[in-house]
């Protein structure tokens, strides 16, 4: 083997660090009762948030379009692969989110990459928050455009840079909750800078879709937002609608615009039709009522008191997202093995995903959790933490 690919070093290093990844074999449909390596948890780490990932509703659509259009699209969306389930899915997430049109993505990495790619190229500049998602950066990174990072959520920073343009047209970029901290982006001063700057704003709102705002429109509603220009919302299918894909929602020219330039849309095939039937069925129990992101409020509010008496170093979240920061990645490591021979599967996460020295327990609740699982939860936490 050539000495400049020494792969089993590179491996080595990682793990020496505490840096290495290790997959886990899940051998129960997802929820928050699993078997995992053959072994009985109970998970808080899932992005299942509202539990829908194995609702019958959903399973029963999936079965049914699967008999009726089989399983691949074949094709891109554009060549033959567009279908009616598409379609619908795309129109029924254009109204809910109160958008002119709505376009899928098979994954929300493949939509980042594609709204930057075809919104903004060279001479142009992007400014991103420094907690933004892999995919927002690396959209970034991959564009010809310049790239300018803010602190997190400092509005008075960015608006210094956008006082120092560097030429061309400013695409702003913010995650719209944090996946790592579960805050929410200062949306309504993102709009304002926007506005103020004649930028265009992405809010990827992977983790507010389904979840945030009284009819679970994400962010934006949580925010009393409308989905109007210059903002450009992309969201994700697999985290509260339990099912697989994204989309992005704006007005019809820049959706027009994706579909003729986005590379991640015009070069891959198209979502399993079966996928997109399920998504429309998540979709409907989303617009049914407001119960489950009820329960998961109260979940959520029972497990900020739990650690606050506790005196746990939870970070300040509204959101399903509850991260235990515990500092250096051996420590977080020790806690997660520690609830796990508790019977809790929560996953340690390290630098380079968060910050050196902000190594984590990422808690997250769904609607499917009970009190009691909460409950037993925090009382295994004070056990870990009080031997960390």
């Amino acid at each position: 083997m050539a000495a400049n690919f020494d792969f089993s070093r590179v491996l080595f290093k990682r793990e020496s660090q505490q840096l290495y990844r290790r997959r886990r074999v899940l051998e129960t449909a997802q929820g928050v009762e699993v078997v995992v390596d053959g072994q009985p948890r109970i998970t808080f780490c899932s992005n299942d948030y509202l539990g829908l990932a194995n609702h019958a509703d959903v399973i029963a659509a999936f079965q049914n379009a699967a008999n009726r259009y089989g399983v691949g699209a074949g094709a891109s969306h554009l060549i033959s692969g567009h279908m009616h389930p598409h379609h619908a899915l795309e129109e029924e997430l254009a109204d809910f989110v109160g958008a002119e049109r709505a376009l899928l993505f098979s994954t929300g990495y493949m939509a980042n990459l594609g709204v930057i790619s075809a919104v903004v190229g060279r001479g142009d500049e992007i400014l991103a928050d420094k907690l933004n998602h892999a995919s927002l950066l690396d959209g970034a990174l991959l564009s010809p455009a310049s790239l300018r990072r803010y602190p997190h959520a400092d509005m008075d920073a960015l608006e210094h840079l956008l006082s120092q343009p560097q030429g061309g047209r400013p695409l702003l970029c913010s995650d719209g909750v944090f996946s790592m901290d579960g805050d929410l982006a200062p949306v309504k001063a993102l709009t304002a800078l926007a506005i103020d700057n004649e930028a265009r704003l992405l809010i990827d709102d992977a983790h507010g879709f389904g979840v945030l705002g009284e009819q679970g429109r994400g962010s934006l509603e949580q925010l009393g937002l409308n989905l109007d220009s210059p903002l450009i919302l992309m969201a994700t299918l697999g985290k509260a609608l339990g099912c697989f894909g994204a989309f992005v929602a704006a007005e019809e020219a820049l959706i027009e615009t994706l579909i003729q330039l986005a590379r991640t849309y015009v070069y891959t095939t198209a979502l399993p039709p079966a996928v997109a039937e399920a998504a429309r069925a998540s979709l409907r129990l989303v617009r049914q009522g407001a119960a489950r992101r009820e329960r998961l409020r109260a979940l959520v509010q029972r497990f900020r008191r739990g650690s606050a008496d506790l005196g746990l170093n939870i970070m300040p979240s509204i959101t399903a997202i509850q991260p235990l920061v515990l500092g250096e990645s051996q420590r977080a490591l020790d806690a997660s093995v520690a609830l796990e021979e508790r019977g809790f599967l929560v996953t340690a996460i390290r630098p380079p995903t968060v910050p050196v020295g902000t190594a984590r327990l990422r808690i997250t609740l769904s609607a499917a959790h009970s009190p009691e699982q909460v409950d037993r939860l925090l009382q295994a936490l004070a056990e870990v933490c009080a031997h960390a």
